[in-house]
């Protein structure tokens, strides 16, 4: 049958440049004879895919070398309990900005590891919004800062956080890592699951500062950051082929002309799809302030359940799946990742049209 245009928010579309590379490798990766998935994760193979993949995001993200980049398990979900784990040492508190369901979740897992200060929330709002904060808001004993710099659910982002030089920021990117360059000096932590920017389920990519490594001791190894570290992400046989699969989207990437590219093409795709929300009469998107609107998560809706169940169904029939939005929100979220090519975004416009003029 022939492909459909998959709007998940993850597990989301791959780049097809990078599905075919894995279609040509898949039995024989690069004359081994073997798959990615059945090779030793200690062959010469592996260690040489391992190594190109970090390379490759060190150069996409020009990160210093006094950070680790580790390849590990768990989902970004994981991080939440191993972030206060391996941080939460001097004064036992963290200070979060609750921008939607993931960053509530790691403040709530948080607590079990110490005191949590909330410096803004926009729940009262339903995460609509990103609420109003500034440096002098975060407390001067936190061990750290959390916050989440796109929201999935919702369809937010933050763009501009204020400057904290001096403490310790942790940013979780799962869902726009990759979408634009950034600053990674400015971070004492950056985590990430792979599924939405970065390839498939299975690995969670943390990009972390040497100093933040080994203060809390006697940690179960697979959540020490120092261990992970010591042992290269091969404490335990990693996620082999997504780290494989990650390499690939990186490549894909740095020939597409790297960041500043995608960041280019991403933005034009998010412009396509608002400007067209915000013209019709029929559909709106969810989050007005547009300072706020996240570029890779579109969330829309009808002006009834109704017909956003009635939409969701004659989008599928033309070949448009997973736009059905959270429970949170309702409606609709185009999830508009790398891979998604602005083919797919002009076709999704093209049978919204073609939607709402059946509704005149």
């Amino acid at each position: 049958m022939a492909r459909v245009i998959n709007f998940s928010a993850g597990p989301s579309i791959l780049p097809k440049p990078v599905l075919l590379k894995i279609q040509e490798e898949l039995l024989d990766y690069q004359g081994s004879g073997q798959s990615v998935m059945e090779m030793s994760h200690r062959s010469d193979f592996f260690m040489g895919i391992i190594e190109q993949t970090e390379a490759d995001l060190r150069s996409l993200l020009n990160i210093p070398q006094n950070y680790k980049v580790l390849f590990l398990q768990g989902g970004a979900s994981l991080q939440f309990s191993m972030v206060p784990m391996n941080l939460m040492h001097k004064y036992h508190k963290a200070d979060f900005v609750i921008t939607g369901e993931w960053a509530r979740k790691a403040a709530q897992e948080a607590k079990r590891y110490g005191e949590v200060h909330i410096v803004a929330s926009s729940e009262d709002k339903n995460f609509n919004v990103i609420p109003k904060f500034k440096a002098k808001d975060f407390s001067s004993d936190a061990d750290y800062i959390h916050y989440v710099s796109n929201n999935t659910i919702f369809g937010t982002r933050i763009t501009n956080f204020p400057d904290v030089s001096g403490k310790v920021l942790v940013c979780d990117m799962s869902s726009d890592i990759l979408s634009r360059p950034i600053d990674v000096s400015k971070y004492g932590i950056i985590f990430a699951g792979a599924q939405k920017n970065m390839g498939i389920a299975g690995l969670t990519i943390v990009i972390i500062r040497e100093d933040l490594i080994g203060l809390v001791p006697n940690l179960p190894p697979m959540l020490d950051y120092k261990v992970q570290a010591e042992h290269g992400s091969m404490y335990n046989t990693p996620s082999c082929f997504s780290i494989y699969v990650a390499g690939l989207c990186f490549k894909w990437i740095k020939d597409l002309g790297g960041l500043t590219e995608m960041e280019h093409l991403n933005n034009a795709k998010a412009k396509l799809l608002y400007d067209y929300l915000d013209e019709s009469y029929f559909f709106a998107p969810t989050i007005q302030n547009k300072n706020d609107r996240s570029i890779m998560n579109i969330c829309f809706l009808t002006p009834t359940k109704e017909s956003d169940k009635s939409f969701i169904n004659y989008a599928e029939i033309k070949g448009l799946i997973n736009l059905k939005g959270h429970r949170s929100v309702g409606g609709m979220r185009a999830s508009l990742y790398n891979g998604m090519p602005i083919e797919g975004v002009e076709e999704l416009i093209r049978v919204m049209r073609e939607y709402e003029d059946l509704q005149r």
